[in-house]
């Protein structure tokens, strides 16, 4: 079983080292960092599990080490514990507006530390099984759609060149039959370019439901006005 990392961060080398050695005892794996640029940079280098952080360093405080963690895409996902001597309300809501998980008064005791890391560990492995499965959904739902938007316009493609190919074959050409058919394949391939247009432009897809507890993407609420009118013009 993969150990979790847990990042450290203090410019106490004597709170590392007593940490360190709580931590490691309880099975986890313990990187460290004594200033605030040190765990930006590890942070974005080892993506650790958890990150305990000190609020109280000279240069950058704890605080601005959580807000740009929290910040940051790469590390976002991170749960943070402040740990602090500061107990008073406005330093408290400071450190949760800074993207903090959870906040431990100093001095603290070995079992509500541990409680509290379990407690963060669990919940960034639910968010993971969350995020993935909502990953799975969004991944099915785009296959649905796309077979949903362009299965029938390129059916009417294959027909419509197989009764080409039969009109050319025939001695006689009816002029009017194959404008008819290329009218058709111009139409489908225009409605194929349309969905792919709109399909690319989507940042954040919204599922909606489709047939038998099968979703797909609403393709209405991704519709871009500018984009639509764009192609009718080519159109």
């Amino acid at each position: 079983m993969r150990k979790h990392k847990i990042l450290v961060v203090d410019d106490s080398k004597d709170n590392v080292i007593i940490l360190r050695e709580r931590l490691e005892n309880e099975g986890f794996e313990i990187s460290t960092a004594y200033s605030g640029e040190e765990a930006i940079l590890k942070s974005l280098t080892e993506i650790p599990d958890l990150i305990l952080l000190d609020v109280m360093m000279p240069e950058m405080s704890g605080f601005e080490v959580c807000k740009r963690i929290s910040g940051n895409e790469k590390t976002r996902e991170i749960p943070i514990i402040l740990l602090t001597a500061l107990v008073e309300p406005k330093d408290i809501k400071e450190g949760f507006q800074a993207g903090a998980y959870d906040y431990i008064k100093k001095p603290f005791n070995k079992v509500e530390l541990i409680a509290r890391i379990n407690s963060a560990l669990r919940f960034r492995e639910t968010a993971k099984l969350i995020l993935d499965i909502e990953k799975i959904n969004t991944f099915a739902a785009s296959v649905v759609t796309t077979n949903h938007e362009i299965k029938q316009p390129l059916t009417l493609i294959n027909l419509s060149v197989a009764a080409l190919k039969r009109e050319v074959s025939k001695d006689e050409l009816n002029r009017q039959s194959i404008e008819k058919r290329i009218s058709i394949i111009e139409t489908a391939a225009r409605d194929i370019l349309k969905f792919l247009e709109v399909y690319s432009a989507i940042k954040k897809p919204v599922l909606t439901d489709y047939i038998n507890n099968i979703k797909m993407i609403d393709l209405k609420k991704h519709t871009n006005e500018n984009l639509n009118n764009g192609i009718d013009e080519i159109q």
